[in-house]
């Protein structure tokens, strides 16, 4: 019981140190060595919280290599579905990159109607596929606050942003669809031709107020939109 509890503490600060940045996207975590000091537990112990981040999907294990941080997003196991994100950094590099960050009104929103009367906070970025432009995603964020140092967004994982803002996603819904983006989305994506897919995400909190709308646009020509699901 006692191995299980330290375990599962160990784990829960490795978790912790993923979501707030300080063991960055695509970095590698302290060795088995240094985790063991760290934490002053057995090998053993350093090995199983491992194992359950891997699992989690927070972290991947490389031979040679060492333990790779390939998601920092909260919602890792909401489902047993693998997600777009940590299937494409398993395979490829995926770096983001904050474009814009400002303070608008809902009526500049694409749901206008759907926020209402509320200050929204608007975050573009754009993540590159092995350094090639891939993807546009725009996010919508009502009642919170723009970071003092916007810097801080380029690592973070938006739901743990969301949380420190004391607003928590308890379900969302996808939409997607393929449409003809714009001569300046199509400038960013570096993309010969205007067709590409839409992602639509809607995240709502536990009272089923809609707290995140995101339009993400996809170059699927360069990696298509997949899922891996556990049976």
């Amino acid at each position: 019981m006692v191995a299980e509890i330290l375990y599962q503490k160990v784990a829960d600060d490795i978790k912790k140190n993923i979501l707030s940045g300080v063991y960055e996207l695509d970095s590698l975590i302290p060795t088995e060595n240094d985790l063991e000091k760290k934490y002053s537990v057995s090998k053993i112990t350093v090995r199983k919280a491992v194992e359950q981040l891997v699992a989690e999907g927070y972290l991947m294990k490389k031979s040679g290599i060492g333990t790779r941080v390939v998601s920092n997003h909260l919602f890792n196991k909401l489902s047993k579905a693998k997600s777009y994100s940590t299937i494409v950094r398993e395979n490829d590099q995926l770096t983001k990159q904050v474009l814009e960050v400002a303070n608008v009104s809902a009526e500049e929103t694409p749901i206008a109607t759907e926020f209402g009367d509320q200050n929204i906070v608007y975050i573009k970025r754009l993540y590159s596929l092995d350094n090639k432009p891939f993807i546009i995603v725009s996010h919508y964020l009502p009642n919170v606050e723009i970071p003092t140092e916007k810097r801080n967004l380029k690592n973070q994982s938006l739901y743990k942003f969301l949380k420190d803002s004391g607003q928590e996603i308890n379900s969302f819904k996808d939409e997607f669809s393929a449409v003809n983006i714009s001569t300046a989305d199509q400038k960013l994506l570096n993309k010969d031709d205007t067709l590409a897919l839409k992602r639509i995400r809607r995240g709502f909190d536990n009272k089923g107020n809609l707290i995140e709308y995101t339009e993400s646009i996809y170059d699927s020509n360069k990696m298509p939109y997949k899922i891996e699901y556990e049976i």
